[in-house]
């Protein structure tokens, strides 16, 4: 069994999902597979190959064939599949349970909702918000902000001025996901989702200052639950004798749980508008994705130039 888990009691308590069978402690349910399954062939009595670790979902085509069958085999096929080992059951589309499936999920410890909302959108949804509630997460310390749409992840060492950037982006009207903590998920090979742990949400140490509350003073339209990490900017202290790319012809990169994302190390020297090259950075890295390459742009200019002079 995977380690990484969420009860079942968030998924009910998420998605509003209405409890046939309150009997059963929802807690002790463990969901562990993102994906979600409708049984048809299993309905019909094939149980072979059966995803029997996931969330069960069946609509109004699953619930037309079972009202179809008699009495008799509709108690079979409810024995079968309740005493799989399957997690729970959720109808949708207003569906409602009988009391034999009702006696089955309760011999069997199998937790059965229902919920009004269309079966297709329902299913498509609960797979979306599983892959991100069980995907691989690690926490780091930065901060994270949507710029542009671009979730910009700033780290460094303590007290360089990440927060202090971010509150000048916010005041800019770019939106704080989270200060100091980031907690990172790996929703897919190509995406990292970034978020706050709860008990930090919307907050930002000042040192100095102390705490401030964002959403309070800038409204709720300076913060955002969650975001993308599109790139990493790592801050760090300016060196005299130090060298630094000034072209960045080449992306550099970092990694987080095996996905590559963007980095870019900015020098800090007293009267940087951090803000600014913030922003900068966030626009030239969409400007890139759309195929646009000032830097390329700029070589292959001088290198022509050359070319030209040479002739």
């Amino acid at each position: 069994m995977s380690d990484i888990f969420i009860p079942f009691t968030k998924v009910v308590d998420n998605y509003g999902l209405v409890n046939h069978t309150p009997e059963i402690n929802t807690d002790e349910v463990k969901i562990i597979i993102p994906e979600v399954n409708r049984p048809a062939l299993q309905l019909a009595g094939f149980f072979e190959h059966f995803d029997k670790e996931r969330v069960q979902i069946i609509g109004n085509v699953e619930c037309a064939f079972l009202d179809n069958m008699q009495r008799q085999n509709r108690q079979w096929v409810y024995e079968k599949l309740m005493s799989s080992g399957i997690p729970c059951l959720i109808l949708c589309r207003g569906n409602k349970p009988d009391d034999d499936l009702i006696s089955a999920g309760l011999k069997y410890g199998v937790p059965i909702m229902s919920t009004d909302t269309a079966t297709s959108s329902f299913n498509a949804e609960l797979s979306r918000w599983l892959n991100v509630e069980l995907a691989p997460c690690i926490t780091r310390h930065g901060v994270l902000v949507d710029v542009y749409g671009e979730g910009v992840l700033i780290m460094g060492e303590s007290g360089i001025g990440k927060s202090e950037a971010a509150l000048e982006l916010i005041k800019r009207g770019h939106r704080l996901v989270t200060d100091d903590v980031v907690e990172i998920r790996r929703v897919s090979d190509e995406t990292l989702i970034g978020t706050s742990p709860a008990i930090t949400k919307h907050f930002i140490e000042l040192r100095g200052i102390g705490i401030i509350d964002v959403k309070a003073l800038f409204g709720v339209e300076s913060i955002l639950d969650s975001a993308s990490i599109d790139m990493v900017i790592q801050l760090e202290e300016w060196s005299r004798d130090k060298e630094y790319d000034r072209m960045c012809l080449e992306e550099r990169y970092t990694e987080f749980l095996g996905n590559k994302v963007v980095c870019h190390k900015i020098p800090i020297r007293p009267g940087r508008n951090l803000a600014v090259i913030v922003e900068a950075a966030a626009v030239n890295h969409r400007q890139k994705r759309m195929g646009y390459n000032a830097a390329v742009e700029l070589y292959n200019r001088v290198q022509k130039n050359m070319m030209g002079e040479n002739e």
